[in-house]
């Protein structure tokens, strides 16, 4: 059985998927990047990388398999244990492990598990159809530097009809300096009216200003005060205590968790196959909430899986 192509459709959902067993696949969000020497440009993705130490179940990979295969839950971690033990026998052999679209393994030699991604695909789903290009380097201050050495060997020359233009030109100018010094005065006259005006209007505003500060404003009856109740967002890691057809027994499940201690226990809606799904709780951070799921498994439930989605 090869879980490559199972692998590979959960990196498109998830953060972090987890073989039992072997390691966890992790995705981060990497910004699009310009290559300065070459000058190309790749859009944003997912980086993927490998942890050899997140070896506990979350179900994920498991309920997926089962899903996709129509198979018990039960075989599809059979098949995965059988799975893992083919790789670690490889690998003890020397064999370089290649994962389609997801990397290679192989051991050091200090037997140490080494991880390399593929680059085949990006698995962020909103840079679906983007792919990198290489643009040419654009050379603004070389066209500048080319017009200013033009400009610089083509001076302007007059022929005797610019001239002529020239003359009435400069008579125009001086017509027009003329008229400015003749409106010097007026110019002076309506600066004057200006600042009188201004001073009239800063202080009116003054008087208003103190008649503001000596008035008294009395509510006799004021508004009551409004208070906000604001809920934290539940999270995206669910830990899945079980899925059911009526309703009324996924309240009474409800009941007999919270009886047990499990307050944060509650419904989060009705899944794709129309079954109401219960939970112990719900998480912002994956690790608390690996970290419950093993508690829970190991004291009320072994059946208890980890679903990871925004509800």
């Amino acid at each position: 059985m090869q879980l490559d192509q199972y692998i590979s459709d959960l990196l498109y959902r998830y953060e972090c998927v987890i073989v039992p067993g072997f390691g966890a696949f992790l995705t981060q969000y990497q910004s699009a990047i310009i290559h300065e020497s070459t000058n190309a440009f790749y859009p944003p993705k997912k980086k993927l990388s490998f942890n050899a130490q997140l070896t506990d179940t979350d179900g994920l990979l498991a309920n997926y398999i089962a899903k996709k295969d129509r198979i018990p839950h039960e075989d599809a971690n059979a098949k995965i244990a059988s799975y893992v033990r083919f790789l670690f026998d490889s690998l003890h052999k020397g064999s370089i492990i290649e994962l389609k679209n997801v990397g290679s393994f192989q051991l050091s030699e200090e037997h140490t598990l080494q991880f390399e991604p593929s680059y085949h695909l990006n698995y962020l789903s909103s840079s679906f159809g983007l792919s990198s290009f290489t643009s040419s380097q654009i050379t603004r201050e070389v066209y500048k530097e080319e017009i200013t050495a033009l400009e610089v060997k083509a001076p302007i020359a007059f022929t005797p009809e610019r001239r002529a233009t020239f003359g009435w030109t400069k008579y125009a100018a001086i017509a027009v300096i003329a008229l400015g010094i003749a409106g010097f005065g007026g110019f002076n006259y309506l600066k004057n009216i200006e600042a009188h005006n201004y001073a009239a209007e800063q202080e009116a505003k003054t008087q208003v200003d103190e008649q503001i500060q000596q008035a008294t404003f009395v509510i006799e009856n004021p508004l009551p005060a409004i208070t906000l109740h604001l809920t934290q967002p539940k999270g995206k890691y669910h830990v899945v205590a079980g899925a059911f057809r009526v309703k009324e027994n996924a309240e009474k499940r409800i009941q007999q968790l919270q009886s047990k201690g499990y307050d944060k226990a509650r419904l989060v809606g009705v899944n794709k196959f129309g079954l109401h799904q219960v939970v112990y709780g719900s998480y912002q951070n994956s690790q608390e909430a690996l970290t419950v799921l093993r508690k829970v498994r190991k004291e009320d439930n072994k059946s208890a899986w980890l679903d990871v989605r925004v509800l």
